[in-house]
């Protein structure tokens, strides 16, 4: 019989995982807010259906939701299951390491168009770390108010607990690669 307290963890993990708000969830899955928030506090039991769509909004197979998780010391996520977005403003974010329930550490793929800025994300939670090197192009980042310009090899580390943003202030794509320990939530 499945534990709706472990089903709930597991879908608020791989939300919280891909960074993913509720509303973004529903609209990924055509599953309605107010139902996923009743799955993640375990306060109603889902469908077959509302369940394999929570499954396809999140990208993983029906099973990872339901099944008792396997032991295994080594997850593979292979290139066709990486998750792509693409954004506003053109820029495209490619999560590049496989979700682990309870581990908190995102490796990420970044190309900025020439003149894009990403814009500024929330601070994490004290104890969030982020860092990034450029693989091409130029980034502006900007920690707080400081703002550093790195270039191709460049990389730099920075406490992602305060506001921060990225920009490619040249006139070639910039991509960089970012590694991050997020503590939850953001503020």
């Amino acid at each position: 019989m499945l534990d709706l307290g472990v089903l709930g963890e597991r879908v608020q993990q791989l939300r919280t995982g891909r960074g993913l708000t509720l509303q973004e969830l529903a609209e990924r899955s055509s599953v309605s807010v107010s139902m996923l928030s009743s799955v993640e506090r375990a306060a109603k039991a889902p469908t077959i259906t509302v369940l394999s769509r929570i499954a396809d909004g999140l990208g993983v197979p029906l099973t990872r939701l339901v099944a008792e998780p396997s032991p295994d010391r080594v997850i593979v996520r292979r290139a066709a299951e990486q998750e792509v977005s693409d954004h506003p403003g053109g820029w495209r974010r490619t999560i590049l390491s496989p979700v682990v329930p309870g581990v908190n550490v995102e490796l990420l793929r970044t190309e900025l168009p020439p003149g894009c800025d990403a814009g500024s994300f929330p601070a994490y939670a004290p104890g969030s770390h982020e860092y990034v090197v450029v693989q091409s192009g130029t980034l502006a980042l900007t920690v707080d108010e400081q703002r550093l310009t790195l270039g191709a090899g460049d990389s730099a580390y920075f406490a992602a607990d305060v506001v921060h943003g990225f920009a490619n202030p040249g006139s070639e794509p910039c991509v960089y690669h970012l590694t991050a320990l997020i503590m939850r939530p953001r503020r």
